[in-house]
């Protein structure tokens, strides 16, 4: 009994170890530890076998060098740090990787380039992480459990620049999240650069959510250009939102003539379906955007017509529109446009994205993806499921992260008083939305928005993302039955720190008063029911 009872007890101790010692987030499906530690110091060396990996081992050294002051060098040959690119298999996970921590050299292996890298990343948190510069000998092996990992920042309400853009980058690749939506265009002003159009920009641009005579604030074709690569180094895929047909109160501003109107709450809130010229005139603006955005998709929006389409009932254009193409209604007419606009960007051979409203519209469904974000409104993604539509789940509860995350936090949204604490953020599970295997196939993954009504400087982009961020990056890679929130809480200690020295103003679920919340100017109060 004695033995059995020392044996248990070692047991525990190592299972605590590993799990000490695995403060990785997103926290690996698998992770062994063994005896031993690696150094990392200037002595160490860094090598891959395939040039496609020079990127990354360029990456893992430059992280080093600006995080910790580490000055590793790149060798031909046997190296320490060994990036090992294998055969691909069939089927095979391009976000796989393999990581071999022994005491004289730590090997990071997959069948792709990004899942080198995100195997570079969990080493390179290690590092960061733990006391000292060693590292624990250990064998990782892991894959996510979803391939679409998103976060969307609104840059239309507030405007927040490159460097910040670069910064989101940096985290959510360090977070292994690969999707980045923005939303450039909406009702307070147009933020991207149409050579075609350029009164977008320079008069569309002007403003923001809170002050409407701010100079015209925008990236131009260069910027986006340089954020694009700056993404692709670190396997993020950026995708731009043009929203139509409403939410057009910027553009319609620098182009007025291809207003339909809006209404008293929305003034100049949509597109004009019934001018043949409105369809012109945003294919083109699609077809720079394409050029600019290699992803080939590009979010056409959808969303909140009725919000401002008062004018449509009597624009002569538009009931012209209706008569002739026998459109019953209001609805009829944008799912019309919607169908054209989106046959544009298939012309373009890419691909468009759409709210949840436009599940009623029949699209074709391998050019087409559906993000749910009405929480109340199930129905809207069963029907998106149900019609075969490739979907990314992204409901308000809980992950919109301009919801505050605390009971006592007032500046920002709630839903019926409720809100979006980091504990929820976790827990979302989006495989459980679907009702058969057919239906889990064509959920892609999920995704956090950040609006910023509320947002309007960095530091409060920082309380509201971090460290909510990381608790999105386990709930779009840890398989649901192997989530473990004590242990993301431990692991979130260490990652809280970095945090700090990186100077963000974070939110410490555990000590409320540490970065107190931000007050800020609003509108309207921010309670939303519908």
């Amino acid at each position: 009994m004695r033995f059995l009872y020392t044996l248990f007890t070692l047991f525990i101790y190592i299972s605590a170890q590993a799990q000490q010692q695995a403060a990785i987030i997103p926290m690996p499906a698998g992770f062994v530890a063994g005896k031993g530690l690696f150094t990392l110091n200037n002595k160490v060396t860094i090598g891959y076998t395939d040039e496609q990996l020079k990127a990354v081992a360029h990456y893992f050294q430059y992280e080093l060098l600006r995080q910790k002051g580490i000055t590793i060098q790149q060798k031909n040959g046997s190296a320490n740090i060994l990036l090992v690119l294998k055969p691909t298999k069939k089927k095979s996970d391009p976000n796989a990787y393999q990581v071999s921590i022994k005491p004289d050299q730590v090997i990071i292996s997959g069948n792709h380039p990004k899942g080198i890298f995100y195997g570079a990343i969990s080493l390179l948190q290690l590092a960061l992480t733990g006391k000292s510069n060693q590292l624990p000998v250990a064998e990782i092996s892991d894959a996510p459990a979803y391939g679409w990992r998103g976060f969307m920042l609104d840059e239309s309400r507030h405007f927040f620049g490159k460097e910040k853009v670069k910064s989101i980058l940096n985290w959510m690749a360090f977070y292994k999240l690969n999707t980045f939506h923005w939303h450039l265009t909406d009702e307070p002003a147009w933020r991207l650069e149409i050579k075609k159009y350029p009164k977008l920009a320079l008069i569309g641009g002007i403003g923001d959510y809170l002050n409407p005579d701010l100079p015209a604030q925008f990236y131009t074709q260069a910027d986006i250009k340089e954020i694009i690569a700056y993404a692709a180094e670190r396997y993020i895929e950026v995708i731009p939102e043009i929203d139509m047909p409403g939410h057009a109160t910027a553009a319609n501003k620098a182009y007025p003539e291809y207003s339909g109107g809006g209404s008293a709450g929305h003034p100049e809130f949509t597109f004009n379906p019934g001018l043949e010229k409105t369809y012109t005139y945003l294919t083109n603006i699609l077809k720079e955007t394409n050029i600019l955005f290699p992803s080939g998709i590009i979010h056409l929006g959808g969303d909140e017509v009725s919000f401002g389409n008062e004018k449509w009932n009597t624009n002569p254009d538009i009931l012209k529109l209706r008569q002739q193409e026998n459109l019953q209604d209001n609805a009829a007419v944008e799912h019309y446009f919607i169908k054209r606009m989106a046959d544009s960007l298939y012309q373009l051979h890419a691909k468009a994205i759409f709210w949840d409203e436009m599940a009623d519209t029949d699209l074709p469904k391998d050019k087409t993806i559906m993000f749910w974000w009405r929480q109340e409104k199930p129905q809207q993604l069963q029907t998106a499921l149900r019609k075969g539509y490739n979907t990314v789940l992204c409901p308000r509860l809980p992950l919109y992260f301009d919801f505050v995350q605390d009971s006592t936090h007032q500046y920002g949204r709630k839903w019926n008083k409720l809100y979006n604490p980091i504990q929820q953020v976790y827990a979302f599970d989006a495989y459980s939305y679907a009702r058969n295997d057919q239906e889990k196939s064509l959920i892609l993954g999920i995704q956090a928005n950040l609006w910023t009504e509320t947002v309007d400087h960095d530091r409060r982009l920082d309380f509201l993302l971090f460290p909510r961020i990381a608790a999105l990056a386990e709930a779009a890679w840890v398989p649901q039955e192997k989530k473990d929130f004590k242990t993301f809480s431990t692991n979130l200690t260490g990652h809280l720190a970095l945090y700090s020295k990186a100077g963000l103003y974070y939110y410490d679920p555990s000590k409320t008063l540490l970065h107190p919340e931000i007050p800020v100017k609003q509108k309207k109060p921010l309670n939303y029911k519908d």
